[in-house]
């Protein structure tokens, strides 16, 4: 599988780096058609946001939009104007050899196909996309790349958990997801609490460090794995990082957090990311970084309508729903809104359920420790755990009927 790291998009095409060292260019002028690729690449590329549209490059500027690193693949888009994007596969050959193009197409024709071939294209994604076709693209094009260029060892798979609002309990779930991952198979564990203001994550473990994430932010320039060691404290096999003991003053002008986030995913094979919150520039830097954010939220009437409002705050802050995954925490079928009727007024669908079992999780804050893995809830989450980190996804959701007239209507009131 390949993954993708935020990078800066240069004029002409959007470029990230590839978990498998490679580069990824796209060349796709069409919202409509990103935003179709986007769910297959999440699947089966997971990683930084989608680059925005951009136009067709001109000839000349060929070389600079895609790069000549070899292995590079361009992702070509043939369906909004063929002419036009046929036309580059030459200019794309010449001017940046070793990069391979696949080419994005509206049907399978095979006198098309063989035109594109013959023009110098690797693969080829017919609509509508799926993570079928691409992985077996990728699978070839693998086989392809010589030996001396294989993929450097992949990167780590962040996961951002928000909450939608105060006390839906992202903190208790982002603490125990790290073990989780853990146990999933992922060698090297990050939980980082970037919760600048209220991080719990010292107090739900009952560790102490004399070192913050603050302290990784001002060594940036200088951090390397005896610096990174010091700063981080081993539980149980997961490295913690932690936020300020102390009210941190000045919060509301940390800005980026991708020095953390950075040094972290070349270091670990997963990281969990205690966010504290949706809103504002240190959260959205979170919520960029991340390959998948994990939106927390009770199923509560207020948690859901605060879920709408951090859903919009995302959208439009560049944060795409295709890397939103929404989990309902403490959900009881018999008290509150069901999953149907939640997935329905967010227009998203629940991801993962997580049931309501406030005694085991009293325990285990009171003896500093992740939740038992034979509790009802320790079970719920090793199975989150596993869904993420790529085992086959299970609905253990229940089920409840329920009309959805007027609650869609007072959501549509309240956001508007």
């Amino acid at each position: 599988m390949f993954n993708l790291n935020a990078s800066s998009a240069p004029p002409g095409g959007g470029e990230t780096e590839a978990r498998c060292g490679r580069l990824v260019q796209y060349i796709v002028p069409n919202r409509t058609v990103l935003d179709e690729l986007a769910p297959v690449l999440v699947r089966c590329v997971p990683g930084a946001p989608m680059p925005d549209v951009r136009p067709y490059p001109a000839p000349a500027d060929v070389a600079r939009t895609v790069g000549s690193t070899p292995g590079t693949l361009c992702f070509l888009d043939a369906i909004t104007d063929q002419g036009r994007a046929l036309s580059l596969i030459p200019n794309i050959v010449e001017a940046c050899p070793g990069v391979q193009i696949i080419v994005l197409l509206s049907g399978n024709s095979p006198e098309l196909l063989l035109r594109c071939l013959r023009l110098g294209a690797a693969e080829f994604l017919l609509r509508p996309f799926t993570a079928d076709q691409l992985q077996a693209a990728m699978a070839k094009l693998a086989r392809l790349l010589p030996k001396d260029k294989l993929p450097a060892p992949a990167p780590a798979k962040v996961y951002s958990m928000m909450p939608a609002k105060g006390a839906c309990g992202a903190s208790t779930l982002a603490c125990n997801l790290a073990f989780q991952l853990k146990r999933a198979g992922a060698k090297r564990v990050l939980l980082a609490d970037l919760d600048a203001l209220t991080g719990t994550v010292s107090f739900q473990l009952k560790i102490k460090s004399s070192y913050s994430f603050l302290d990784v932010l001002s060594r940036a320039d200088s951090l390397d794995a005896d610096l990174w060691s010091a700063m981080v404290t081993s539980r149980a096999g997961v490295d913690v990082l932690l936020s300020p003991d102390a009210l941190l003053e000045g919060a509301s002008e940390l800005r980026d957090s991708a020095p953390i986030i950075d040094y972290a995913r070349q270091s670990y094979d997963a990281v969990v990311l205690d966010a504290g919150g949706v809103y504002g520039a240190w959260s959205l830097s979170q919520a960029r970084a991340a390959d998948e954010v994990l939106l927390v939220t009770t199923n509560e009437l207020a948690a859901v309508q605060s879920a709408q409002r951090a859903l919009v705050y995302l959208d439009s802050n560049g944060v795409g729903r295709w890397k939103t995954r929404l989990l309902v925490n403490r959900y009881d079928d018999d008290i509150g809104l069901t999953k149907e009727v939640i997935a329905a007024a967010l227009e998203l669908d629940v991801y993962h359920v997580v049931p309501d079992d406030s005694d085991a999780v009293h325990k285990a804050l009171m003896e500093g420790k992740p939740l038992a893995p034979n509790t009802a809830i320790g079970k719920n989450l090793a199975a989150l755990g596993e869904r993420l980190y790529g085992k086959p996804p299970q609905d253990a959701a229940p089920k409840r009927g329920s009309s959805l007239t007027g609650l869609l209507s007072l959501f549509s009131r309240t956001s508007s």
